[in-house]
């Protein structure tokens, strides 16, 4: 065997296993599972994973997951467990246990102890008809025909399709309290996601007293000197408190290139009338999808609201931001 069909067959393998994983799935214990999430959305209980070894790794990332849609939620470890974090459960919490064999030792000696209900607890288990999986209200099958690693006992294939089980139940649980972009920006202030989720154009705008303005009545050489005065690589025209239209630099080099272009010419005759406009509320990140997602990048753009304006927002400041298209 090659050393990419190595590869390959792993990939290929876990993929069936998580293909399967989805064919098993009912309309019953989806049932009760929305019924779970609605008890614990109005009880304010959280969401407890609970597993051992790669299992717990498995949950702990479940768990980051679910505080990050704005579920509290948290690892508890069976063996803390029993020598105080017992307490951090509530009799209101859900508590979902992570095992391939569904008779992890340390899970089981938890168990008597737990103060969370049974009709509360899940399990994401390789056995569904085992000690684990008869203490549990609804149970996932997350088995697996065999492990990617060679001697079929390192965890790989069980804990990918454990892992895509808890995405999947955390995507149900988004549709269900129908999460908005700026709710979930709300548990994701920092990096390049907080920037893309939480930055508006407003933060980043150049404001209407820094740009270049000038009004319909206006010649070349007015637009020429108030750019070279604010040099953003725009001027926007404005009658009456109304946005006409746009004149970027590339619009006067191509006026100039005519041959016809006259410093005494009317900036009607080469003004964009319909430029591409974004508003202030526009995420940042938006904007620069707008600028850059065509044939020709746009490098500054008008901020509208109806036809008011209120400054440019400019490429090289989105870029300069830390944002990028392909992030």
């Amino acid at each position: 065997m090659s050393k990419i069909e190595i590869l390959r067959d792993v990939l290929n393998l876990e993929a069936k296993s998580i293909e399967l994983a989805a064919k098993r799935l009912n309309e019953e214990m989806i049932l009760k599972m929305e019924s779970i999430f609605e008890e614990l959305i109005q009880t304010g209980g959280d969401i407890v994973f609970c597993g051992v070894g790669k299992s717990g790794l498995i949950g702990a990332k479940l768990a980051s997951t679910f505080t990050s849609l704005g579920l509290r939620s948290f690892l508890l470890h069976p063996t803390e467990a029993l020598h105080g974090d017992l307490g951090r459960v509530r009799e209101n919490d859900v508590i979902v246990f992570l095992s391939k064999s569904g008779t992890t030792e340390e899970i089981l000696k938890i168990l008597p102890f737990l103060k969370s209900k049974k009709s509360n607890s899940v399990g994401f288990l390789g056995a569904v008809n085992s000690p684990i999986g008869n203490e549990c209200a609804v149970v996932f099958d997350c088995s697996v025909e065999k492990e990617a690693c060679i001697n079929n006992q390192a965890p790989t294939t069980s804990s990918t399709v454990a892992l895509a089980m808890g995405d999947a139940l955390a995507v149900f649980f988004e549709h269900m309290v129908n999460l908005s972009k700026e709710g979930f920006a709300q548990n994701h202030p920092g990096g390049f996601l907080g920037k893309s989720l939480r930055m508006k154009v407003d933060d980043l705008m150049w404001k209407s007293s820094e740009c270049a303005i000038v009004e319909s009545s206006a010649t070349l050489k007015d637009v020429i000197l108030e750019m070279t005065n604010k040099p953003l690589g725009a001027c926007a025209v404005i009658d009456k408190d109304k946005f006409i239209g746009l004149i970027v630099e590339g619009d006067i080099r191509r006026c100039l290139s005519t041959g016809t272009g006259e410093l005494s010419i009317s900036v009607r005759d080469f003004l964009n009338k319909s430029p591409t406009t974004v508003t202030r509320s526009t995420l940042a990140f938006d904007a620069l999808k707008v600028m850059e997602e065509r044939t020709s990048p746009i490098a500054v753009v008008p901020v509208l609201e109806e036809k008011e304006f209120f400054g440019f927002i400019r490429l090289h400041d989105l870029l300069k931001a830390g944002l990028s298209p392909n992030s």
